[in-house]
């Protein structure tokens, strides 16, 4: 799928600035709006902050929610490419950080050599990573209890978003996320990474020894249900057998939403640390 507009602009004032670009990847159920706050953080501190879209992704909230099929049958490798293909347009090599399914995707993208240094946020498993918590198996439930969900587009219930995302907020801000940023999200690219290890040929799978892999942080919230710490430990003792420097980091307290609750600067500016250490 061709590069957007709205990407192009960003790729294009990127270059211009010649700072070095930190791309940010979304996961299921939102946009790359949902960056925006970071987009902004980022910048002010000499960055150039690059949102790619899953292909095809609507611009807005409103337009995703009006024909939420637009959404549908994204797979990995898809998204995987899409944002390398954004990544080559760049003049400097970028950081790479994504949230959730982006977790994964930044994961992929490091293991092709695209990234001088990557965080993942609460990442998706992949292939080797064996844990499946309670917690896991009930926040993915709304997709997974329908094998006909693989070509459809999912959106949560607000119930089902507060025990997924927001089980460590007030209602009253679990609801304000909600309704802000929650879209469906593809069925497929959640049943990738479920069956990940009964399929010898899943696209959510990578090399962790890979040596241009590059520097990584996990970073994940003590109380995500979605992907709970036993998942995030067990994808860094994969990644740890990696030659360049890996490390994980638990952020207390907090849940699936770390990336735009009202905490979202602690896990950026613990992303950024990271990063400034390399770039």
């Amino acid at each position: 799928m061709a590069i957007s507009e709205r990407e192009a602009q960003q790729v294009e004032k990127a270059n211009s600035s010649g700072k070095t670009p930190i791309v940010l990847i979304h996961g299921l159920w939102l946009l790359p709006s949902s960056w925006d706050n970071w987009v902004g953080y980022f910048e002010e501190e000499g960055y150039a902050g690059v949102t790619p879209d899953w292909p095809g992704d609507p611009e807005t909230v409103e337009e995703a929610r009006a024909n939420p099929d637009v959404l549908a049958k994204k797979t990995l490798k898809q998204v995987a490419d899409h944002t390398a293909e954004v990544i080559d347009g760049l003049e400097k090599k970028p950081a790479v950080m994504g949230h959730s399914t982006g977790g994964l995707l930044t994961y992929m993208i490091a293991d092709r050599g695209l990234s001088v240094a990557s965080v993942a946020i609460d990442p998706g498993p992949f292939r080797g990573v064996l844990p499946l918590p309670i917690s896991a198996l009930r926040s993915a439930a709304p997709v997974l209890r329908n094998p006909l969900n693989r070509s459809k587009a999912i959106a949560l219930t607000l119930d089902q978003f507060k025990y997924g995302w927001a089980n460590a907020l007030s209602d009253e801000e679990a609801k304000q996320l909600y309704e802000t940023y929650h879209v469906a999200a593809p069925g497929v690219a959640l049943m990738q990474m479920a069956n990940a290890n009964l399929n010898p040929w899943t696209e959510a799978k990578l090399d962790p020894k890979n040596p241009k892999r590059g520097p990584l942080l996990i970073i994940d919230g003590e109380v995500d249900h979605t992907v709970p710490w036993a998942i995030a430990n067990a994808a860094y003792k994969k990644q740890s057998r990696n030659e360049a420097v890996t490390e994980i980091k638990q952020m207390p307290n907090r849940g699936h939403s770390l990336t735009i609750d009202s905490g979202w600067r602690e896990v950026a500016q613990t992303a950024l640390d990271f990063v400034k250490r390399f770039v």
